[in-house]
């Protein structure tokens, strides 16, 4: 093969990729080596990614193989491959469904025609523990109720298995969906969307049935759900991160299917109803008087013969659900989410106990075809106010974050952007409360809390979504599943450390289509020579691995008159 020293890659024998940005050529590498590499570092001028087990494992459950995955290094490498190469990414992809799990009479088998290998993962102790008698040369007996925890353990040896034992049928549901919505608006499955839920579930095949779907915030995941449960035909449990997302997903349903007011039920802490489809919250299942209680609330998995569970904003899946997920194995498992990365890092845990990646698109891609708005991303790098330099200085190093997110200086870039805004939808975002009392004191914008009532919530966002309200302040609660599908200016003031997941859905939240064509803007406002410039860089991960353009502006730069009409 020829390689070509202007190509942007650059190939390394301990499965690091080094990444030109300044490339004509980087766009399409870093589209296409996107699938199975993760994205590491993104600085200004080269980026690193590195090819991971999993990043490789959840390709091939995709359907890529090691071939076309060497093909992508080679086609955009300045050099040779290293030799190892390869080598390496063939063995480890050829790893993923070397193991496989099947039904066996009322029971499973661990299939593994490969006798060394089986003979050394019945030697490892987190394996064996699961096993039961052995059947034949090639297959040990499995309890169904082990089906879950053995999949984590084969993953934690390095030998994911490829379920194939099938699922419960749940029982039957009823769902169409509708051509004109409820709202009386044309309704139509993208194809994107339907795609999506096809791959999910591939005609009832027992290859299908259990994987995450990711897609951008904005691009309609709950979309994607309301389509595999119309192809499912089955009672279904949606499991989601507030009582504002249930809310969201409950009118979405009875929009768009022909389901009855009274099949889609609520149980969360305001209400406690089981129904042919049912949607709860994270907080509610992961609710206990006392930490040494069981979680009185896990009933609600085994209320119904539940056909499909979906667990919504999969990477906020709480560690005790994982528990009750390992048990719940027969039932068909959909995750929806914008980002694969888990801030805990049990991406692991998603791929055997959920399933793997079935379905992704980027970004830049809906964005291309006006399915998402087109967004700008700037950084705002803000000086330390110099009273405040020295508290800094001998600030513990955990305070150190919150002094600097909380810069009053920031103060000053908000009003700049309120006024560059005006008359536009804007979003100001944050993590700390009083950073946050201060601006809405200031400006006179609404705020909202984890303390806001849930009905003062709903009113709030229903004044925003139609336009009558103009700026709002959200705190943490702002990051996931709410529908300001309006809004076209994101500022956030502060963020969660590094949270690569909290940067997709703050993003999200200004992804939805303008109706005019208008671009989105998002703010970042960070201080400079701290610990939360840091931390940004690690948010910026996630920007990057989109496609998107981070632009830098000193403060002045912002608080400067502007001269150019806003886009």
């Amino acid at each position: 093969m020829n390689y070509d020293p202007s190509n942007p890659l650059i190939v390394q024998g301990d499965r690091s990729i080094l990444v030109e940005v300044d490339n004509p050529r980087y766009a399409e590498a870093r589209d296409a080596l996107a699938p199975f590499a993760d994205l590491e570092k993104s600085p200004e001028h080269i980026h690193t990614y590195r090819l991971t087990p999993l990043s490789l494992w959840n390709a091939a459950a995709a359907g890529m193989t090691a071939d076309e995955m060497v093909d992508v290094l080679a086609r955009y490498s300045k050099f040779p491959l290293p030799t190892n190469l390869q080598a390496d990414i063939a063995e480890l992809v050829s790893r993923y469904g070397r193991v496989r799990l099947e039904r066996h009479e009322d029971k499973l088998r661990l299939i593994c025609p490969d006798r060394p290998l089986l003979e050394e993962l019945a030697r490892q102790p987190k394996v064996r523990a699961f096993l039961g008698e052995r059947l034949d040369k090639d297959s040990f007996l499995i309890e169904p109720a082990h089906r879950g925890v053995l999949k984590q353990a084969l993953i934690a040896v390095g030998y994911p298995a490829e379920d194939l034992a099938g699922y419960t049928e749940g029982a039957a549901l009823a769902i169409n969906l509708r051509s004109i919505a409820r709202t009386g608006m044309p309704f139509e499955v993208r194809d994107y969307q339907r795609d999506a839920a096809d791959i999910f579930y591939a005609g009832g095949d027992a290859r299908g049935g259990s994987g995450v779907i990711v897609l951008p915030c904005g691009a309609g995941k709950t979309i994607v759900g309301i389509a595999a449960m119309a192809l499912m035909q089955r009672s279904t449990l949606i499991l989601t991160t507030s009582i504002t997302a249930v809310r969201q997903w409950q009118r979405e349903l009875l929009d768009k299917t022909d389901l009855a007011d009274d099949q889609v039920a609520e149980y969360s802490g305001d209400c406690k109803v089981i129904g042919p489809v049912t949607v709860a919250t994270y907080q509610i299942l992961t609710h206990r008087n006392d930490k040494k209680d069981e979680y009185p609330h896990f009933k609600v998995f085994d209320e119904r013969d539940w056909g499909l569970i979906i667990y919504d904003e999969v990477h906020l899946l709480p560690a005790p659900v994982f528990r009750v997920t390992a048990q719940i194995q027969a039932r068909r498992r959909l995750g929806l989410t914008a980002t694969l990365i888990r801030e805990d890092g049990r991406e692991g845990d998603v791929f055997s106990l959920i399933g793997p990646k079935k379905y992704d698109v980027p970004w830049r891609e809906l964005e291309t075809q006006g399915w998402i708005a087109e967004a700008t991303c700037t950084e705002v790098r803000v000086a330390l106010p110099e009273p405040l330099r020295m508290e800094y200085a001998v600030a513990e190093w955990r305070q150190k974050y919150r002094l600097a997110s909380e810069n009053p200086a920031k103060a000053d870039i908000v009003a700049r952007l309120l006024e560059q805004y005006a008359g536009k939808q804007v979003i100001i975002i944050g993590q700390y409360l009083k950073q946050l009392r201060a601006l809405q004191k200031a400006f006179d914008i609404p705020i909202i809390t984890g303390q806001t009532p849930n009905t003062e919530r709903e009113e709030i966002y229903q004044r925003f979504r139609t336009g009558e309200l103009q700026q709002l302040i959200l705190s943490k609660v702002g990051n996931f599943a709410i529908d300001l599908p309006d809004a076209n200016v994101l500022i956030q003031v502060s963020g969660t450390f590094g949270s690569r997941q909290e940067e997709a859905q703050r993003l999200g939240r200004i992804l939805r289509p303008k109706a005019n064509g208008e671009l989105a803007h998002f703010y970042t406002l960070v201080t400079r020579d701290t610990r939360e410039l840091d931390f940004a860089h690690h948010r910026q991960l996630f920007l990057t691995e989109q496609g998107y353009s981070y632009s830098i502006l000193d403060a002045g730069q912002v608080l400067e008159p502007a001269d150019a009409e806003v886009a």
